[in-house]
């Protein structure tokens, strides 16, 4: 088994290894994280693809004093294995273990937390800045995928960097170029990393010019001060990575990320330059294991699987599934119809669209700012753009969604995938804000689907929408009961599943299954609660809520949202405004980022499972 993978033990631990036996560490790595990912599931491609480069910076440098800063962090398994966490890997990403990013309150080893992309070159940039301030010596790294690099907040921490030029302070970017993020890469950057992979270094060239045109007695100073006035053209020749050099960081590659001592040896020399310098990467997403190298998409982040085969477990239709099948029938009936992602073709279902429609699909890449707008852009010219991301991801594009869609009422309609709670993937991926951060922006609908046959039919309502409108729904999975539940879908209407005394439940959205469930617990204790389906967060029925008033002593929500900003909230001021003294309890969750466990678990923990909610309630009657 992995005899030198035992040998370490804590941090630094790798240094004590043969040099002439880092390549079969690297395989003992490559299996123990296939072995265990096979079973927990977790981010499995971009970690089989950084076993080298993760190893080269360990062996370079002193942990936890010195720092490095993984952008999104979903290859940082390598990292955690050698700083002391290997026995802990059967519990990665299960409750109360190890989270599958890096996360300072897990090890002095994580310098920064991390879960969403383009972020490492601002922190690290932050960390040195302190380091400089306080007279420290530490060396910091950024590490960054090509796919993030795509993002804008990259950009403007790489326009940044020019202080460390200026102070001739010393800061590390290592940019993993796989050729692949999430989805496959696009912009002008991915073919600019594309036209420099396979060309010569550059600075090694340049400094031996400079110090030899330096050693000829009295004109050879001139002519090296020539050379530089000179060098933006020479550059235009011979330099790689013209833009980096151009914003003032050094640039030193490609090298190649699976040669232990050719990452090492980049790395020292890195250590050693006064100012910023960016190391280019070449590595292979899945490297070690066939099924992850030929489809690193599938293998990106995945559940657990067969090792031997590679298969992947179907877990039944789920909602991606439902909206994915559903707009390409819709785009059939309406040539306005466009689709946008930020590199989650695949993760939105909407690589079916690309296929039916690929002059009507945008991938933007990881820039979910980028995408807001230029939906905003297309509608404003007679489009009907479909911005399909992520409820976590989501969130970076709150001022886009103020300012260029809803305040100019454009007819985007913004898809949230992943709401709600997500489980194993952890507290930067809960999708727990939407309504927090969607529900009080003026001119935006914002609706939540309670099944898979609602799902569609909000689809067809927002596609002939007249104005921003937002749709959530989760992971997992897709709820189809209450198929004969099928009133129309009117904007700021809800839906009375069934009536019933003294009591109703308002339901968000898919928490319709919990609520089912807690309505049958009421009912084998005797009482007969209500149910209503919400269906619209954002305009709310208040006809319909004046109505409960009057008819019921206790309104309960229930949501899968952060209390604070939640539906249940905006309930409670309607009633504080209509002088309403109706009992109201309001489920969600706590004001708490939820740590990763199995989304029953997590229901469990916020108290928002049936069995919780309907003991809450009892306890509240008597």
């Amino acid at each position: 088994m992995e005899k030198l993978l035992d040998q370490i033990q804590k941090a630094n631990d790798i240094k004590h290894i043969p040099e002439d036996k880092l390549d079969a560490l690297a395989a003992e790595i490559r299996h123990f994280i296939l072995r265990n990912v096979s079973k927990t599931g977790g981010h499995l491609a971009s970690n089989l693809g950084t076993v080298e480069l993760t190893m080269a910076l360990h062996l370079c440098l002193d942990l936890p004093e010195d720092k490095i800063v993984f952008d999104v962090g979903h290859q940082s398994y390598t990292h955690k294995i050698l700083t002391g966490r290997k026995n802990s890997f059967s519990t990665l990403r299960q409750e109360d273990g190890i989270c599958g990013f890096p996360k300072r309150k897990e090890s002095p080893c994580d310098a920064f937390g991390a879960g969403h992309s383009s972020t490492s070159i601002a922190a690290a940039a932050g960390l040195a800045y302190a380091r400089d301030q306080e007279g420290g010596k530490e060396t910091v790294v950024a590490l960054i995928g090509d796919g993030s690099l795509s993002g804008g907040m990259a950009y403007e921490a790489l326009n940044n960097l020019s202080y460390f030029r200026k102070t001739k302070k010393n800061i590390i970017v290592i940019l993993n170029d796989n050729e692949m993020s999430i989805s496959e890469n696009v912009g002008a950057m991915s073919r600019y990393l594309g036209d420099i992979r396979s060309k010569e270094k550059y600075k090694q060239f340049k400094d031996s010019v400079e110090q030899g045109l330096n050693r000829i007695p009295v004109l050879g100073r001139g002519m090296a001060k020539t050379l530089k006035r000179s060098k933006d053209s020479l550059k235009n020749l011979l330099v790689p990575g013209m833009l980096f050099e151009n914003m003032g960081i050094t640039y030193y590659g490609p090298v190649n990320g699976h040669h232990i001592s050719d990452l090492v040896h980049a790395i020292e020399t890195a250590k050693r330059h006064p100012g910023p310098i960016l190391i280019h990467v070449i590595t292979k997403k899945g490297k070690g294991y066939p099924p992850a190298e030929k489809n690193p998409e599938a293998f990106h982040g995945v559940g657990p699987f067969d090792l031997r085969t590679g298969k992947i477990p179907s877990s039944g239709e789920s909602y991606t599934d439902v909206f994915s099948r559903h707009l390409v029938e819709i785009a059939g009936r309406d040539p306005r119809i466009t689709a946008i992602t930020a590199a989650m073709a695949s993760g939105t279902g909407l690589d079916r669209f690309k296929e039916a429609y690929p002059d009507r699909f945008v991938d933007v890449g990881i820039a979910e700012e980028f995408a807001v707008t230029f939906a905003a852009g297309m509608a404003a010219n007679g489009l009907r753009p479909v911005v399909a991301i992520y409820s976590t991801f989501l969130q970076r594009s709150y001022d886009q969604i103020i300012h260029d869609v809803c305040m100019q009422k454009l007819p985007v309609f913004l898809c949230l995938d992943r709401s709600g709670l997500v489980g194993a993937d952890g507290e930067t991926h809960q999708g727990i804000f939407d309504i927090s951060y969607l529900s009080h922006i003026p001119n935006l609908t914002v609706m939540a689907p309670k099944n898979a046959w609602e799902l569609k039919s909000m689809m067809d309502f927002a596609a002939d929408f007249e104005g921003p409108i937002a749709m959530k729904y989760p992971r997992g999975k897709a709820f189809t009961g209450l198929e004969d539940c099928t009133q129309p879908v009117e904007l700021g209407r809800s839906e009375v599943i069934f009536p019933g005394r003294k009591m109703v439940i308002l339901s968000v959205g898919t928490m319709m299954e919990e609520c089912l469930e807690t309505v049958r617990l009421l009912r084998e204790q005797g009482y007969d609660p209500g149910l209503v389906n919400v269906r619209f967060i954002r305009p709310m029925d208040e006809d319909l809520l004046l109505r409960l008033c009057g008819e019921y002593d206790l309104i309960i929500t229930v949501e899968e949202n952060l209390k604070n900003g939640g539906f249940g909230q905006m309930v409670s001021s309607f009633l504080h405004d209509w002088n309403k003294e109706n009992c109201l309890i309001s489920f969600g969750i706590d004001d708490a980022f939820v740590e990763h466990a199995p989304v029953g678990r997590q229901r469990t923990i916020h108290g928002i499972d049936a069995a919780s909610m309907a003991a809450r309630i009892i306890e509240r009657i008597s």
